[in-house]
């Protein structure tokens, strides 16, 4: 009886721990209870044996993938054991004692490949299923379908296409270099070579229209003009923006008349120092963090902003700002030394901070001496150098130097003398003047003076600001 099975291919489930084995049945011993399989696969590798023994106890499950028989009948039979019959492992032996298999001899040959179950000859007919033909589905009539026998199930999934080869390795490197890449992406860019030929020799009436890339300017436009300033004389520094408008300095004297223009047609200082009080706060809003800094959490951390302003009109600029500064829940210091006699504008000025409870001082000593946030510098006076000179404006200058924070300049006299704070940021009014080094970052300021007021002092002017009120300018 047990040589029937012999030549029969077999699948043993040996459980988790020995895992499952593959082969064709060379031996069967009642006696002792063991099975041999020849030329065996373990999890669907080739055995480095060419045969493995096992013992009833060791088997949990023992399916037929291929009866002997069938195998003698090539021409009938390849797709008789499609479906693997299986017998349960209590046929084989009672007892649940697991033993390893013992290998009878050795072999050095190894494979990777599975073991190859027999296919349908290609000469045999779809439909011959042998002795374990799937039964057809009784109902013959369906969705329409004529009447009479159905194909198998299996004939119906996997009877067509499966005569070929799948042992054969897919060529890629073959198919590759089938795909022209170039020119594929020629014609998705549509820089084909031969329609840009086929448009360069068409008549002008049969020229297709050219296709623009969405960032194209259909339109065509003028050439760009970047010099568009033009000042009566040069002093020898100019400056571009961030678009390369050049932006020519001017000097003080030529300072001078724009703004003594622009307060006959009705720019009064009072106006200018409100304009120039509005952009210099937004400049020192957006140094301090902007809408990351500002905002209604972090009232814990309000920044702090200390104004170094003199006896002029650059102090008025200066006292203006931090009025402005304080509306927007800046803590504000301003420092302001006691004089006697000072400009009605700074008066004024002082009088309209003042409303804004925020701090004033008049002697260094009560400025901060830990770091703040800010400092703002209007010390400078464009008519009185020898400002320089004095107790107040040097102890004030050293005590921004050593207070570490970045510093703001609005307006500073320019000579060749060295500046006395260090500003790490420098806003000029309208037209800059020619700082002597770069010493510090420059922004312009447009303080509201017309085209025709330029035109007025000789100068041929294009606004360069686009859609701000400060901009950075750059050493040209």
């Amino acid at each position: 009886m047990a040589t029937d099975w012999l030549g029969s291919v077999v699948s043993i489930n040996c459980g988790l721990t020995l895992g499952v084995y593959q082969g064709q049945v060379s031996s069967v011993d009642h006696a002792s209870q063991t099975i041999s399989l020849r030329q065996p696969y373990h999890n669907g590798v080739r055995c480095p044996v060419p045969e493995v023994t096992f013992s009833a106890m060791d088997i949990k499950e023992l399916k037929f993938l291929d009866i002997q028989n069938t195998v003698d009948k090539p021409s009938s039979v390849q797709g008789a054991a499609s479906e693997p019959s299986s017998v349960p492992s209590g046929r084989q032996g009672q007892s649940n004692k697991i033993t390893h298999p013992h290998v009878t001899s050795s072999s050095s040959h190894t494979s990777t490949a599975p073991i190859t179950i027999l296919r349908r000859a290609p000469t045999a007919p779809a439909n011959i299923r042998g002795a374990t033909q799937a039964t057809p589905k009784k109902n013959s009539v369906r969705n329409g379908g004529a009447a009479g026998p159905m194909r198998p199930k299996d004939d119906e999934c996997f009877g067509d296409g499966t005569e070929e080869d799948l042992d054969t390795d897919f060529d890629f490197e073959g198919n590759l270099a089938l795909f022209d890449k170039a020119a594929v992406f020629s014609q998705i860019d549509g820089t084909n070579s031969h329609s840009n030929r086929a448009q360069h020799h068409s008549t002008p009436g049969e020229q297709k229209p050219v296709s623009y890339r969405h960032d194209e300017n259909i339109l065509e436009g003028k050439p760009v003009i970047y010099r568009q300033i033009a000042v009566p004389q040069h002093v020898g520094k100019e400056y571009c923006t961030d678009s390369g408008l050049v932006v020519p300095s001017v000097s003080y004297e030529l300072h001078k008349r724009i703004l003594a223009a622009a307060e006959r047609w009705g720019l009064s200082l009072e106006r200018r120092l409100e304009t120039i009080g509005v952009c210099s706060s937004q400049m020192a809003l957006t140094l301090l963090g902007g809408p990351n800094r500002l905002n209604p959490k972090n009232v814990h951390q309000r920044p702090t902003v200390v104004l170094l302003c003199g006896p002029h009109i650059q102090g008025a600029q200066g006292i203006s700002c931090g009025r402005h500064l304080a509306n927007h829940e800046v803590e504000v210091i301003l420092f302001l030394p006691n004089f006697l006699k000072m400009q009605e504008s700074v008066t004024s000025e002082v009088n309209l901070y003042s409303r804004t409870s925020s701090k004033q001082v008049a002697n260094v000593k009560d400025l901060p001496t830990s770091p703040v946030d800010l400092v703002i510098n209007c010390l400078d006076c464009h008519e009185n150098r020898l400002l320089r000179e004095q107790s107040w404006y040097k102890l004030a200058a050293d005590w921004a130097n050593q207070n570490r924070a970045p510093v703001l300049s609005i307006d500073p006299s320019v000579s060749e003398q060295h500046q006395m704070v260090e500003a790490k940021w420098t806003l000029f009014l309208g037209l800059p003047l020619p700082l002597p080094k770069a010493e510090s970052r420059v922004y312009l300021c447009d303080i509201g003076i017309p085209k025709l007021v330029f035109q007025e002092v000789g100068i041929r002017y294009h606004s360069p600001f686009g859609c701000k009120f400060v901009i950075p300018l750059h050493s040209a």
